[in-house]
């Protein structure tokens, strides 16, 4: 039986993932099932609030998903002692002033990713939060899906041995905008309004990398702009400021302290020959495994073939068939979904999220630091946060 409801203002459910995964995905599936199960059988409904600046799609949404609130007034809906909880998926300049207001108003916090655009914001934010007491969620939806979870499952059985390295590939070719639209908005490639694939996808690395493989010490990094000039949205033609390709080598620390070696190449200038877009490869001395968002498929050491390296002769190995399909054993939904059961488990039994404001700004670190390597062209050790 539900016991309560959980009233959560979200802000920027106008913008793509906002939309597309946070409600349509997350809080109205949770919604329409009558809420979220909580450890002692009883149910906790939601209650959406949409939050934006355009009273127009507001409605329109508010109307189409039978949500009976909408308003433009943030302020208004942080002040509001009804509401429990302030979801964020805004652009990045915006998130740190309302999330700082949310959580002195005493509100649960759910947030996107990058959670400030420098890591003196991202730390004042963590800050912030142990002297609220408010419980925090930061998106970390890749660790949610399939793919990575059975990837992490390997890695707790032991299946790699001692763990050697990880690959991994992400990206593929966003269109300039002159002929074809853009799959992307314009301001991801504008530095001054917080562009930049390093800013957006090194902070998701951090996690997968802290989440899989353990501690990142240090990060050697290039970030390019392949494609400087683009088209936005009203077929103005512009010049990208921000980089559309980073490539990556990280130093990793295991829980048992052994050392692995981390490459992950990002690019918006890149045509994918893989079976996902992203894909994480791990090899150790036992085994090895690659994963994708959904699928993973492993090759133990007994089962590992001897190619001989010839370029003289045609390959003949079907290395790809040589592989093993990894099971998910369970049912596994929608990350996003998945993160969100989680952090309002944890909101209403008021105890933390396992993903929140620090290990944000981690992310928000390597991102930084991932770009200084890149203009100083050297390593650079990742010191360890303090609060």
């Amino acid at each position: 039986m539900t016991t309560r409801t959980l009233r959560i203002a979200m802000n920027g459910v106008t913008g793509r993932m906002g939309y597309r995964q946070h409600l349509v995905r997350s809080i109205l599936p949770i919604r329409d099932a009558g809420g979220v199960e909580l450890e002692d059988g009883t149910k906790v409904q939601v209650e959406p609030i949409l939050v934006g600046r355009r009273a127009e799609k507001l409605r329109e949404l508010a109307e189409l998903h039978d949500v009976e609130h909408w308003t433009t007034d943030a302020d208004a809906v942080i002040a509001d002692d009804s509401v429990d909880v302030y979801f964020d998926g805004q652009v990045t300049s915006r998130r740190p002033a309302a999330l700082t207001a949310a959580m002195r108003a005493g509100k649960h916090i759910f947030t996107e990713k990058p959670t400030a655009e420098t890591l003196e914001e991202a730390v004042a934010l963590a800050r912030l939060q142990r002297e609220t007491g408010v419980t925090v969620g930061v998106v970390h939806d890749k660790l949610y899906l399939p793919g990575l979870v059975k990837l992490r499952r390997l890695v707790d059985e032991g299946f790699f041995g001692r763990i050697l390295s990880l690959r991994g590939e992400f990206g593929y070719w966003v269109f300039e905008g002159e002929t074809q639209s853009a799959q992307r908005p314009s301001w991801n490639y504008r530095k001054e309004d917080g562009g930049g694939i390093t800013v957006d996808m090194f902070c998701h690395w951090n996690y997968v990398l802290e989440g899989i493989l353990g501690q990142v010490r240090s990060v050697t990094a290039k970030a390019v702009t392949h494609i400087p000039t683009r088209w936005d949205e009203q077929g103005h033609q512009y010049a990208a400021t921000a980089d559309d390709a980073a490539y990556g080598i990280f130093e990793v620390t295991t829980p048992g302290g052994d050392p692995v070696v981390a490459q992950i190449n990002s690019s918006w200038a890149v045509r994918v020959f893989r079976d996902e877009l992203v894909e994480f490869q791990v090899d150790g001395t036992h085994g090895s495994a690659v994963a994708g968002l959904r699928r993973c498929v492993a090759q133990q050491r007994a089962h590992t073939p001897k190619p001989v390296w010839n370029p003289d002769l045609p390959v003949t190995e079907p290395f790809r068939d040589q592989w093993m399909e990894v099971p998910a054993n369970a049912d596994l939904d929608n990350g996003f979904k998945l993160q969100w059961e989680e952090f309002l488990r944890d909101a209403v039994a008021g105890r933390p999220h396992r993903y929140d404001l620090l290990s944000a700004a981690r992310g928000v670190q390597l991102a930084e630091l991932g770009l200084q390597s890149s203009a100083e062209g050297r390593t650079l050790p990742i010191p360890e946060i303090a609060l």
